[in-house]
């Protein structure tokens, strides 16, 4: 288990400046075929044999993410499940985005 994955999200009260630089750069290396992108939030697609291994793997997302009161966006196509994920209250990344991610990650290998 990553180190990342083993750890909590914690909610944003707003009062923290987004991650920049090596930062981001640290944390992106726990989290191997995720995208920083524009230091402002993260990407990654994964792929599947057919829709509905795809479509349970979005409801294993979808758990998780209550679990952890961190919501991502997930898109959904034939195939393929796209997260993108970022903390709304500081419109940027902080550490509870590369935990899930990490978590997301762990989900995927089940």
């Amino acid at each position: 288990m990553s180190t990342l994955a083993s750890k909590t999200c914690v909610p944003c009260k707003g009062d923290v400046p987004p991650l920049k630089g090596a930062e981001l750069q640290k944390l992106q290396s726990e989290v191997p075929g995720w995208e920083v992108v524009n230091e402002h939030h993260l990407e990654k697609t994964y792929k599947f044999p057919d829709f509905v291994k795809a479509l349970a793997f979005v409801n294993r997302i979808g758990e998780l993410a209550e679990q952890q009161g961190h919501h991502p966006d997930i898109y959904l196509s034939w195939g393929k499940v796209g997260v993108k994920t970022w903390t709304h209250k500081i419109d940027g990344l902080t550490e509870s985005d590369f935990i899930l991610a990490a978590k997301i990650d762990q989900l995927n290998q089940g």
